[in-house]
């Protein structure tokens, strides 16, 4: 099992758990902080209806998480609300 996989199942059954492992970001949306092969990588997850769910994952070229990955989950969450 990768790191990645363990840090998300940690999340997953130990919520709500914070830094290093998991950081809110904003209305809702949360983050896996991970490392990968000296990468740095990030799950972005909400939680619903009492679920973890993931949202994007991406691996992060600068120190701040891109505008456009916060949209992209952003709009998927809104998609999942929306469609319950």
């Amino acid at each position: 099992m990768t790191d990645r996989m363990k840090r998300i199942q940690a999340v997953e059954f130990g919520w709500p758990i914070g830094m290093p492992t998991c950081r809110s970001l904003k209305q809702g949306l949360f983050e896996v902080r991970t490392n990968l092969d000296k990468r740095i990588t990030r799950v972005l997850f909400c939680v619903f209806d009492g679920r973890m769910v993931l949202l994007h994952g991406f691996i992060k070229k600068t120190w701040k998480t891109m505008q456009a990955d916060l949209d992209l989950a952003s709009e998927r969450k809104r998609k999942l609300e929306k469609s319950s």
